[in-house]
């Protein structure tokens, strides 16, 4: 049974896997439900692949790979031009379906669509710039060269809260380098990753150069662990949590395999008492409330210094209290539902711990439109936190600003970087000298001054400490899918 779906491109909805170039259902036949988060309804059916599925999957990936990679990178770079195209063509469609399957609203699932081809459109820029080095040799009569050559067949496995920007800036710079890849998209957005494939497939990638397989939470440690055995899969991409991260590290050790994490995030956002506040609430807002507050760099700790806590805090309850929470088929809906009922619970209980802990309320703190379906939080500010609530320690991954008061300088930035993790933070001054000293000092892969959203398909994007390593986006992100090859050649005297 499926619940009704209109596109305008209705080849657009796939629901079987994709493996050698042809649409097949799981090999033992077991299919996974898709809802809408929304209102619980079913939406599609995608198979349930099993390890027998990865295994057909990598088989096929491992024969496409050397074709591709002997593909001039012009080649490549059409087809991935083509397949840009594209995107950019059904991008109405393919943000409906972001909406409907992960709730965002329909403004910000048409948005991510953009996000996604960015990052398309870069790497088919960036495939013909692959370069090597020509090296001074120490002795007459040798020539020496370094040059790069793609790692091979590459396992992506995405998560849930980007369904399109986070499986584009995955598969763009492999196939740009020249990889084969094998994706297995996260069990509650299968939807807009099968319609992205679906794409690539009509932009005339060889068959067996991209392959999808869908799998509940229960099979997919089956699915994954026959990639990480498979010594032919020479890298791992991964978006999710530094447990599974670690888990993926520890088990591709025995083939050695080339990874890129981009884990668990707990951004500070820090507020001195000489910015422009008016600029940092927007910031802010920019920050945590997009996708309603369920990205990896969010802030998750807001600290304001002493002298401007309360103006602050006022002026931010404001502009969360006017925030409107509804689902994507409301066009006003500026925060979207979560994405199941166990985020729910988690947030709830992140706000009842903090306010056990002496936090206060100030807007929010409870569900909404529980007419609608139980995944609807009002946004929230929590004034006066302290560092014994849960989410001091914990992602959040919801529409909760906790506001933290401190003093000193050194004092905030001794509580920003006390976490084990190090993907994103954020600060607003206007104080060149305090500016350079807090960069510096910040603990982490990505920093925000003076601006809430930093991501952008130039830019290098990744953590340091348990948020992962590797870098996607920018000239490093294709470096990640390559590796480095040296050339001697003696005897030239």
């Amino acid at each position: 049974m499926q619940h009704d779906l209109t596109l305008h491109n209705s080849e657009l909805l796939r629901t079987r896997n994709f493996i050698a170039g042809t649409w097949r259902a799981a090999a033992g036949g077991a299919t996974l439900p898709v809802t809408d988060p929304a209102n619980q309804r079913l939406i599609a059916e995608v198979p349930d692949s099993s390890a027998d599925d990865a295994q057909q999957a990598a088989d096929a990936a491992y024969a496409a790979f050397p074709a591709w990679r002997a593909t001039p990178a012009k080649a490549r770079a059409q087809v991935i031009k083509r397949w840009l195209a594209l995107i950019l063509a059904n991008q109405d469609d393919l943000g409906r379906l972001i909406s409907r399957e992960q709730g965002k609203p329909l403004a910000e699932g048409r948005a991510e669509v953009l996000y996604a081809a960015s990052y398309v459109e870069w790497f088919a820029e960036e495939a013909v710039r692959i370069c090597g080095d020509v090296i001074a040799p120490p002795v007459v009569g040798r020539q020496m060269f370094a040059i790069k050559e793609p790692v091979g067949v590459v396992a992506v496995i995405t998560p849930w809260n980007f369904p399109a920007a986070m499986i584009a800036r995955k598969i763009a710079p492999a196939l740009a380098a020249g990889c084969s890849v094998l994706a297995k998209p996260a069990e509650d957005t299968p939807l807009t990753a099968l319609a992205l494939v679906h794409l690539a497939e009509q932009a005339g990638l060889p068959a067996g150069v991209l392959n999808i397989i869908c799998a509940s939470r229960a099979q997919t440690p089956a699915v994954v662990d026959a990639w990480l055995a498979d010594g032919r899969v020479r890298k791992i991409s991964f978006t999710g949590s530094t447990p599974v991260g670690k888990h993926l590290a520890r088990e591709s050790a025995a083939t050695l395999k080339k990874l890129s994490l981009e884990l668990g995030g707990n951004a500070p956002f820090i507020v001195f008492d000489d910015a422009d506040l008016d600029a940092a609430v927007q910031g802010l807002m920019a920050a945590k409330f997009r996708n309603g507050g369920q990205t990896c760099v969010c802030p998750n700790r807001v600290y304001v210094q002493a002298g401007v806590f309360e103006a602050f805090a006022d002026k931010l309850a404001a502009q969360v209290g006017a925030l409107r929470v509804g689902p994507a088929t409301e066009a006003d809906a500026q925060i979207g539902p979560m994405i199941n009922e166990r985020a729910v619970h988690k947030i709830l209980r992140h706000i009842d711990d903090a306010v056990a802990q002496g936090a206060k309320v100030l807007v929010g703190g409870h569900r909404v439109r529980e007419e609608l379906g139980p995944n609807y939080i009002a946004p929230t500010v929590l004034a006066g936190a302290t560092k014994a609530a849960a989410l001091c320690a914990e992602e959040t991954f919801g529409p909760v600003v906790p506001l933290f008061r401190f003093e000193q300088e050194d004092e905030v930035l001794r509580d920003a970087n006390d976490t084990p993790f190090g993907l994103a933070a954020y600060f607003y001054s206007q104080d060149v000298r305090r500016i350079a000293r807090v960069a510096s000092a910040l603990e982490c892969g990505i920093v925000g001054i003076n601006e809430g959203a930093v991501a952008a398909e130039a830019a290098p994007f990744g953590g340091v400490k348990e948020s992962g390593y590797g870098r996607e986006g920018s000239r490093h992100g294709l470096e990640d899918y390559m590796h480095i090859k040296y050339l001697c050649q003696g005897g030239l005297a």
